[in-house]
């Protein structure tokens, strides 16, 4: 997987910003100001992504994939980290930010959604 390729991903999606913490040292993704993924190093400074997951999801993608771990510093019920050099392409680690920005999105206020729909609409005018 290629780390640009997934960071424009993120990006791409209605309303995602993005910012860096510097003492992570990692590439964080937010909507809302609610973050739904973030690119980084685990303890090797192996890279990995970081993604909200719903929890039975989240056990089911561990145990199909071994690339897939518990969320790296994150609460490990609902966030899954995937190893970059995983075997797992890119399209479905893509699904997996969507299904996690889907999740961050559908907890935000209704007038939050509603504003970052708003914005989108106008974008596409």
């Amino acid at each position: 997987m290629e780390k640009e390729k997934l960071q424009a991903f993120c990006l791409s999606l209605n309303g995602a910003t993005h910012d860096y913490q510097p003492e992570w040292q990692a590439d964080r993704y937010h909507i809302g100001g609610k973050m739904f993924a973030m690119m980084g190093g685990d303890v090797n400074r192996k890279p990995v992504i970081t993604l909200k997951c719903d929890p039975h999801r989240a056990e089911e993608l561990r145990e199909m994939h071994e690339g897939i771990i518990p969320g790296y510093y994150m609460n490990k019920t609902h966030w899954n980290s995937i190893y970059l050099d995983a075997d797992i392409p890119s399209s479905f680690v893509e699904e997996l930010i969507e299904h996690s920005y889907q999740l961050v999105f559908h907890k935000l206020t209704k007038k939050s959604q509603h504003d970052i729909l708003q914005n989108d609409a106008k974008g596409n005018d």
